[in-house]
């Protein structure tokens, strides 16, 4: 089965949407577009992602498939106001 795509964005140092909600034990491609000129950082400790992504530029994280929960994750260098959470249902 193909992985589901969903999109998130960093601008002004902040995720946005900062929640998102997709489907549990399905793959996920979530693909983050930088629109800051600076690079940033996502990163999960639960999820076991790490991924810096460039100025205004994008990259694609791997997720999943995922029991129902709740799993943060942050901009690790904008971590103050780069705050988000993934919720799998």
């Amino acid at each position: 089965k193909s992985a589901v795509e969903m999109f998130q964005h960093a601008k002004d140092h902040r995720f946005q949407p900062h929640e998102i909600t997709i489907p549990s034990g399905k793959k996920i491609r979530l693909k983050v577009v930088n629109q800051d000129a600076t690079p940033e950082e996502f990163e999960s400790r639960v999820l076991n992602r790490e991924k810096v992504i460039a100025g205004n530029s994008a990259a694609t994280i791997n997720i999943g498939p995922l029991a129902p929960g709740r799993y943060p994750f942050y901009g690790e260098f904008n971590e103050a106001t780069a705050q988000g959470v993934i919720f799998a249902q």
